[in-house]
């Protein structure tokens, strides 16, 4: 007869399993960042490095006007192209009537960047006459009968073709895409998709060619992009006359590699130019911020982050110390992934790459707290079965923040553009990071430290013994903070009322980004430092001017929009440097993030907000999203409206800001209801609002946590950092703190309402404080922390 085992030994085997897998996960991940990192630099963004800039020009031509209105829309195709490029954080603004400024950041090859935005990319889809009676003609592509449309152009033989009128433009593309045909063994094309009425006319035109016998030159079908035929193909036998192609799309065939055929994809995708341009110089630029403000910045975070570090080790003794290891993985885990996707860093992305750090405590303290519950309730016999017991408590939690930012950072990224859409990559890096840092390195790290001996005999070392300050002092004086739900929605609409009157009284004071202003470049008798001309331009009233090294020697700056005697305030600040002094060029610009850009991101914002709302009243209730995403806007009009009451810039530094915000809102409601959502499903009797304080009481140890480690380093960049953070260290805090509050006092008490208003009860919230709940701390049972009731575990 065979002795089973005992299930104390196959838990534990199946512990040390789990383990050695995690371990093994944990050194691939580490393994591979480390070898991204080493081979593979981050590019940094203009503001760091500088790069290169093209400056372009639209040109007339008989139909259209190269006017203001032709050249933004001009700035907007060339946007879509240097985004399909790959190339992020670039700056693109109009200058002039019809110049473009194009900067670009860490460009490998500028000289081919130049050549993909100046080409026009009109693509033209034509039937085919037959060939030219004249192959003359076809040198100059003339048009033999301009009435008719007709047109005579060599086809990739050499041959001259006659070509019917066009049949389809490049408005009717819906998408292209490059492909390798490894079936037909065609290597690489494009397929192209027409909308909806350019099927239509795909199929007419195909049809027509099909009446024709096989190896008729009428047959083909001319595809021409910039009057150039680059693929006229012949339609297939099986296409019989007047059906044609159907389906909406077609394949350009030609002897391209993979290079040639991404970028005809891009440039037909793109968009034709509404007006061609011509490159009229071509330089490299200096960064728009001095050594000290990047020295500055650095320290400040090194700072921030080490005060953070060392709040978490003081907090959590040697599940800090772990955690902290943890959290400087997660730092090399997200710049391999930034490194490995090409993202461009800003100094404002390493400010919040270095928040990110502070942010991803959040998953740790939420572990360490649940851990402290367990082991306070004496439902585990030690520190490693608390601790695995709070990784399986808080997962479902951090799967839920964590998921609906990941919503809004895809969102974001497919429909978005420009910064806005590599913000969206960065929060996703973020948050893929911050999972693996917290469910995999810190768990086995955690765990390992605990099945010491030593650590065994002392448990006082871990940190998670205790419950700790602040929950003790909650546990002392239990108090009911829902007791009256609709005193704190009326505060917190008095606080957005009259934050958000500032919108309309002082109104938004939006940056040169959004606004557009003046660029000004000059040539001095002798260089001039751009960290001088800085100091001397904010001395002289002008602290937000951008100053950068261009060319050879020269000095550009940009600003707001000046008037004449502004202008002149400036040219002396520049002469008192650079002795003789010369302007070489004072335009007018653009925005950088014009109507388009706004709107495109605008839409993306709502998108991932309803979306947002679609998951949590999936995970929990529709109640619940509702509150979460009504604490957000309140979230937002209050950041928005103390910034135009302080009349601060509304700008791209003050925009990833606001992203910020709203994704650490979101987390702090999804935390927060997870708790209500696991202790209405243990006390489904109990009064909603008695629940919902609990949960509070329950949560607001790790609330207090995770925001002093993101306020440690935020207080560091605002009071060690150059003033180009100040503003961004400062929108920050502001959204940290209303945050935390909204989550307590805006979305619980809203929560409560509608679910009030959904059952009709009133009368049983003021009774909690006094009945049923009040009793679950009482002075019999003072020292069991509010998790007491939390379901027994099996180990």
């Amino acid at each position: 007869m065979k002795r089973s085992r005992p299930p104390s030994r196959t838990r534990s085997r199946s512990r040390s399993r789990s383990l050695n897998v995690r371990a093994l996960l944990a050194l691939a991940v580490m393994a591979a960042s480390v070898a991204i990192a080493l081979t593979m630099p981050v590019r940094l963004g203009l503001d760091l490095r500088g790069g290169t800039q093209i400056v372009l020009e639209t040109k007339s031509t008989e139909t259209t006007k190269a006017d203001r209105e032709a050249t933004d829309r001009t700035v907007e195709v060339l946007r879509g192209r240097i985004d399909a490029l790959g190339v992020a954080e670039p700056t693109i603004v109009r200058s002039g009537e019809n110049r473009v400024v194009v900067e670009l950041p860490g460009v490998q090859d500028p000289k081919k960047a130049a050549d993909v935005l100046g080409r026009t990319a009109q693509l033209t889809v034509h039937s085919v006459l037959g060939p030219a009676e004249n192959p003359a003609d076809a040198g100059e592509g003339r048009t033999e009968a301009a009435e008719d449309g007709e047109r005579v152009l060599p086809d990739e033989s050499g041959q001259s073709l006659r070509l019917k009128a066009a049949t389809l433009t490049g408005q009717d593309v819906k998408g292209a895409d490059a492909r390798f045909d490894q079936q037909n063994g065609a290597g690489w094309t494009v397929t192209v998709d027409f909308k909806d009425s350019g099927s239509d006319r795909w199929a007419k035109v195909t049809g027509e060619a099909a009446c024709n016998p096989a190896g008729d030159p009428k047959r083909r079908v001319a595809i021409v992009l910039d009057d150039k035929i680059i693929s006229s193909p012949q339609v297939d036998p099986s296409v019989s006359c007047g059906a044609g192609i159907t389906g909406g799309s077609t394949q350009i065939t030609g002897s391209f590699d993979d290079a040639e055929a991404r970028e005809l994809a891009l440039l037909i995708k793109g968009g034709a130019l509404p007006v061609p341009v011509e490159t009229i110089e071509q330089r490299t630029i200096g960064a728009t911020l001095g050594d000290e403000a990047i020295n500055a910045g650095a320290w400040a975070a090194v700072i921030g982050t080490a005060l953070t570090a060392l709040f978490i080790i003081v907090v959590y003794r040697l599940m800090g110390a772990l955690a902290t290891v943890a959290l400087l993985c997660y730092g090399l885990i997200s710049y391999a992934a930034l490194a490995a996707v090409g993202a461009t860093l800003t100094l404002p992305g390493l400010a919040g790459f270095v928040l990110a750090i502070g942010m991803a405590v959040d998953a740790n303290v939420l572990v360490f707290e649940r851990a402290r519950e367990e082991q306070a309730a004496r439902t585990r016999p030690s520190t490693r079965s608390a601790l695995t017991a709070g990784f399986r408590s808080a997962f479902s939690a951090i799967a839920d923040s964590n998921i609906t930012t990941l919503i809004a950072a895809a969102l974001l990224f497919f429909l978005a553009s420009g910064p806005v859409k590599g913000f969206g990559v960065t929060l996703g890096i973020g948050v893929l990071a911050s999972m693996v840092s917290a469910l995999v390195i810190t768990r086995v790290l955690a765990e390992f430290a605990a099945s010491r001996p030593a650590v065994f005999r002392r448990p006082g070392i871990t940190g998670i013994s205790t419950t700790g300050p602040v929950r003790d002092a909650l546990l002392r004086r239990n108090p009911f903070l829902m007791a009256r739900p609709r005193r704190w929605l009326a505060a917190s609409l008095i606080v957005m009322v009259v934050a958000g009157s500032g919108i309309l009284v002082r109104g938004l004071n939006f940056g040169i980004e959004f606004t557009g202003g003046r660029l000004i470049e000059y040539s001095t008798a002798n260089q001039v430092d751009p960290d001088r001309a800085r100091d001397a331009l904010a001395d002289a009233g002008f602290p937000r001017a951008v100053v950068q090294s261009s060319g050879d020697g020269d000095l550009t700056v940009r600003t707001e929009e000046l008037t004449d005697d502004e202008a002149a305030t400036v040219t002396e600040a520049v002469a008192e440097l650079g002795g003789e002094t010369e302007k070489v060029r004072d335009e007018l610009i653009g925005p950088s993030l014009g109507e388009e850009l706004r709107r495109d991101a605008l839409i993306a914002l709502g998108l991932a907000l309803a979306a947002q709302l679609a998951y949590l009243a999936v995970r929990f209730r529709l109640l619940f999203g509702t509150a979460a995403v009504s604490a957000l806007a309140h979230d937002v009009v209050i950041l928005v409206g103390v910034f135009a009451w302080l009349g601060k810039p509304i700008d791209g530094v003050f925009l990833a800001a606001l992203l910020t915000v709203i994704g650490y809102s979101v987390n702090d409601s999804v935390v927060l209801f997870d708790r209500v959502r696991e202790l209405l499903g243990k006390e489904r009797k109990a009064p909603f609002a008695r629940l919902t304080n609990d949960a509070i009481l329950q949560t607001l140890p790790r609330t207090v946590n995770t925001g002093m480690g993101a306020v440690l380093i935020l207080a560091s960049l605002a009071i060690l950092a150059d003033d180009s953070l100040t503003d961004f260290a400062l929108a920050l805090l502001i959204g940290v703190g209303v945050g935390t509050y909204s989550s307590v006092f805006t979305a619980s008490p809203l929560a409560i309402e509608l679910h009030d208003r959904g059952t009709g009860s009133r009368s049983t919230r003021r009774k909690g404080g006094k009945g049923q709940g009040a009793g679950r701390t009482g002075k019999t049972d003072k020292q069991v922390p509010a998790s007491r009731t939390e379901r027994q575990e099996a180990l």
